[in-house]
């Protein structure tokens, strides 16, 4: 399987993803032109896992530094749902 373009299912749905195929960030209100490659994917699988929603953002909503174990990046939902896990976990 290449990374151009390849076929993903994220909440129920089917979408195209991969770094040509074009997008916009999906953070509300926010028209930032990107892909939907991996290094705009929160999380480390596309259409989603334990880390992340599967998502594509731009690099001002991309986080990083959370201490999740990720390649690129965690959108701002789910760094905070992170933090707050790693908070209790220490409780």
């Amino acid at each position: 399987m290449g990374y151009a373009s390849y076929e993903i299912t994220r909440n129920g749905q089917k979408i195209a993803a991969g770094y040509a195929v074009e997008t916009v960030c999906e953070e509300d209100g926010c028209n930032e032109q990107i892909d939907r490659g991996l290094a705009y994917l929160c999380g480390n699988e596309p259409g989603g896992d334990e880390y992340g929603c599967g998502g594509y953002y731009c690099a001002r909503h991309l986080y990083l530094g959370s201490g999740a174990p990720v390649s690129e990046g965690l959108c701002k939902r789910c760094d905070k749902r992170w933090a707050e896990q790693e908070e209790e976990a220490m409780i």
